[in-house]
């Protein structure tokens, strides 16, 4: 198997745009506790000690909260039905392949078990492209939180968006994205994140319109 370190050669202390999607397109969750159960792993297994899966994710977050240095900071995120963006920082020595390894092999385990399946999940190898700028940086974080609008507006990239109120309430209710825990409140999930990391402010891309610019500027991630 190819890594993608071969292409993009991970560094410590630098960002990059992590993302991965079913193979031939298909989808990757099928219920709630599937995307419940990633978005725990995006927690629990970026450290080096393994944290089990809980029967009920309810209440159990603190309970695992991490001691031990984290393998990467996650400053943003969003799952779509098919695949997932990540905005990581290499924190470690190959802490973005070993994360990545044990993200997606736990989960691909558990679904296996779930669903008597079979065979890889996701494509092979993940693909990741490198943060070279803070303006790409911001691109990333608006086109990040704003990739869930497409379960409303399909089309939204191509056409624009129709109904901007609509989008803004969907976004602000979406809970498998970091948009939430940027733009509305503090929840269990916001462990996920190291908003510390963060290398330039963010604050004022709540507003869509602004987040809109920011996306229009640069051509769009194939994913």
């Amino acid at each position: 198997m190819i890594s993608m370190e071969r292409y993009v050669p991970f560094e410590t202390d630098e960002f990059y745009h992590v993302y991965n999607r079913g193979v031939d397109k298909r989808k990757i969750f099928f219920v709630d506790r599937d995307w419940d159960v990633f978005q725990w792993l995006l927690f629990a297994r970026n450290c080096p000690d393994r944290i089990d899966i809980p029967k009920s994710l309810g209440g159990s977050w603190q309970k695992g909260k991490k001691q031990s240095e984290p393998l990467v900071d996650i400053i943003a995120y969003a799952l779509m039905g098919n695949h997932f963006h990540l905005l990581l920082r290499e924190k470690q020595d190959d802490g973005i392949s070993t994360f990545m390894r044990k993200l997606l092999t736990s989960y691909a385990m558990y679904m296996n078990k779930k669903y008597n399946r079979s065979g890889p999940l996701m494509c092979r190898p993940f693909r990741a492209k490198y943060v070279d700028s803070d303006e790409y940086f911001r691109w990333l974080v608006s086109y990040i939180h704003m990739n869930p609008i497409d379960q409303i507006e399909p089309d939204w990239e191509e056409n624009g968006i129709s109904d901007k109120q609509a989008a803004i309430k969907f976004l602000r209710e979406y809970k498998y994205s970091s948009y939430y825990d940027y733009f509305v409140d503090t929840r269990d999930e916001s462990l996920i994140l190291n908003k510390e990391a963060l290398p330039v402010d963010v604050n004022n891309l709540e507003d869509l319109s602004e987040m809109l610019e920011q996306v229009g500027q640069y051509e769009f991630t194939s994913r």
